[in-house]
């Protein structure tokens, strides 16, 4: 019949009060009651919850994720907006992909000078900074 909020909670690394909100505000749909009135949740459920977290860890906003899953459950029918938002969600990814690849060739400089001994210029404030100019053109 499903798993219970707390098997699923476990399974996902999702704390039980963050399941109850995404239920509130609709990313998850809400448990199907048993006859002791607890909620059940199903493989589908878990895989969405799995979704949202690795969405949240990679720093999406809600919005965005609703989106992604609006993308998700409709893969086949045109929706109105949708393309638009594929696209700028894209573009987002594309930024933090560059943001992590100057911050990786900044980490990557300093591990080799601290390795030889040398006089280290951290410029990783500069790298990392959203909106910075520092070395993120360089990658």
């Amino acid at each position: 019949m499903g798993i219970s909020i707390g098997r699923l909670s476990v399974a996902t690394g999702v704390k039980v009060p963050t399941i109850r909100y995404y239920e509130q505000i609709g990313l998850l749909p809400e448990g199907v009651r048993d006859k002791g009135n607890h909620r059940r949740y199903d493989e589908t459920t878990v895989r969405r919850l799995l979704f949202i977290r690795q969405a949240r860890d990679l720093g999406f906003a809600i919005h965005a994720i609703r989106d992604l899953l609006r993308m998700a459950d409709a893969p086949r029918s045109p929706c109105e907006g949708l393309g638009d938002a594929a696209a700028k969600h894209l573009a987002d990814v594309r930024e933090r992909i560059a943001r992590l690849r100057a911050l990786e060739a900044e980490l990557t400089r300093l591990e080799g000078e601290y390795r030889h001994g040398q006089s280290v210029e951290s410029r990783l404030l500069s790298v990392v900074a959203p909106g910075s100019k520092g070395r993120q053109a360089e990658a």
